[in-house]
This record gives C-alpha cells, sequence and structure tokens, in this order.
C-alpha cells in the first residue's frame, strides 16, 4: 500500500525580514546607516513536526519576536514564506495562541474571568465555570479563581495565562519570553508546568527563551539563531526523558556547546 507523507507542522521557508532605518545617526555600531533597509532575518528555514516542543534561543536583538510575529501572522515577511499544515500564512488564526513577557491578564477581571475569555461567548454558564475551575486546578490555581491580578503573585499570573492560552485548546501555542521577570524558583516551577502542559496535551509548542538551561530543560530540540542578520546557527534535537539532570552528560557537554557557540566561555 502506498504510504502518504505526512507534512509538517510548520515549515519556515527562506523567511527574510527587512524594516527602513529612520534615525539620522547610528545609536550603535550594528545599526544600518539612515533610511537604508536594516534586514533583520536573512533567509530562515526549518521545519517543526506537530507536537514538538522547539526551543529558539540566540543573541539579544537578533530577531527572534519578529520571527514569532511573522509565523504566527501578525506580521507579513519581506521575503520567503511559513507553511502551517501545509497553507500559507497569511495572517493570525484562533487555533494559535500567543502568551508574552508582558503581563496580559486585565486587571478589573478575576483570575476565573480572565481564563474564561479563552473560551470566547457561551451561553451555558454552568459548562463554563467548571471548565475554568478544571483549567485553574490544572496549572495550580484551585481556590484563586476569585483573587484579582493584584492579589496573585507574579507567578500565579504567568499560571492564570497559561490557563487562558490552554482553555482555547490550540494547536500551536507560541510563547516569548513568559517567565523572563519571574524569581529564580518560580521559573523552575514554571518550567515543570510547561513539561506536564506538554505531556498533557496535543500541540506544538515555540518557546522563546534567553536562559539555556530552560531551553535544555524544555525542548524537544532547540533553535539557534545567529546575530543579525539572522540565519539558523545550529539546530539540534534533544531526545531525553524529564525531568532532565544538566549535570550529567551528555547534556552537560551539549551545554558547554551552546556556551561556545554563543560566544561565551564555558565556565560562566
Amino acid at each position: 500500500m502506498e504510504q502518504v507523507e505526512t507534512l509538517n507542522k510548520i515549515e519556515v521557508c527562506n523567511l527574510q525580514k527587512c524594516y527602513k532605518e529612520r534615525r539620522a545617526k547610528k545609536r550603535f555600531h550594528t545599526q544600518c546607516e539612515a533610511q537604508e533597509d536594516c534586514r533583520v532575518l536573512d533567509g530562515l528555514s526549518f521545519s517543526i513536526p506537530a507536537g514538538c516542543f522547539v526551543c529558539f534561543i540566540g543573541p539579544s536583538g537578533c530577531g527572534k519576536s519578529t520571527m514569532f510575529r511573522i509565523i504566527s501572522g501578525f506580521e507579513r515577511p519581506s521575503g520567503g514564506k511559513v507553511l502551517i499544515d501545509g497553507n500559507q500564512v497569511t495572517g493570525p488564526s484562533n487555533k494559535h495562541v500567543c502568551v508574552f513577557q508582558e503581563d496580559g491578564l486585565f486587571p478589573w477581571f478575576t483570575a476565573r474571568q480572565n481564563v474564561a475569555i479563552g473560551l470566547g461567548t457561551n451561553s451555558n454558564e454552568a459548562h463554563v465555570q467548571e471548565t475554568v475551575d478544571e483549567y485553574l486546578e490544572l496549572v495550580g490555581l484551585a481556590g484563586f479563581g476569585d483573587h484579582y491580578p493584584h492579589e496573585l503573585s507574579g507567578g500565579m499570573r504567568r499560571r492564570a495565562e497559561v490557563a487562558r492560552a490552554l482553555i482555547t485548546n490550540p494547536e500551536i501555542l507560541f510563547m516569548d519570553e513568559p517567565f523572563g521577570a519571574l524569581d529564580f524558583v518560580t521559573r523552575l516551577q514554571m518550567r515543570e508546568e510547561m513539561v506536564n502542559v506538554h505531556q498533557m496535551f496535543d500541540m506544538t509548542i515555540l518557546f522563546i527563551t534567553h536562559d539555556i538551561d530552560e531551553a535544555l530543560q524544555l525542548g524537544d530540540r532547540i533553535i539557534m539563531l545567529s546575530d543579525r542578520p539572522s540565519t539558523v546557527a545550529w539546530d539540534m534535537e534533544l531526545d531525553f526523558p524529564h525531568p532532565r539532570d544538566l549535570s550529567t552528560s551528555p547534556l552537560k557537554e551539549i551545554r558547554k556547546e551552546i556556551y561556545y557557540k554563543m560566544g561565551l566561555h564555558v565556565a560562566l
């Protein structure tokens, strides 16, 4: 019997992005001359299968967030294309949800009301409340549904945002440094939550981070972008079970290799 070829969930094909530099003088040495086209992405190409947890790392300002906006349909590329399920991306989709570093909860809504937004309009109030409570419990916020954002810690607000994203049952979850503002212990707790979420839900997760350990602990795969104009500098699959101990080989050696490729001394 003839086999049917399985499409990747996401295909990024020779992605390019240029901006017009309008400043009269450079603010730093890597900035383009005034009125020049400032190239941010320069031929990014990679494929992501369905259900993969991919972490993106790279120098600050290399275009990771720009790449996310293009893949998720919020921004048009200057060249190349993005395919999701074989269809070219031309705009945002309600099947794809973004979680950003900035706090996205509405301060005048309770945690329960914020999470319920993800369900949209639903006349069955009892079903809404039951479903929201299930997702609050899933992310460790049982009993905090009636609290307002200012009454929650930073980690709790992050959990509420993750619950709001998950309740939409997205096919792709974009996360742009979602834990960057959290303290060290809370970040570790949120990493554990994300591993559990990925194991429970059949979704593709794209995750930007500047924390190399975070990428190693979370990702099925790490894609490193080069300095601007960005290309794919390194792409590696991480076929290791969770939880992961970064002090053991070969993860310890992979960690050293990433530091080396990013121009950092391995002893840092």
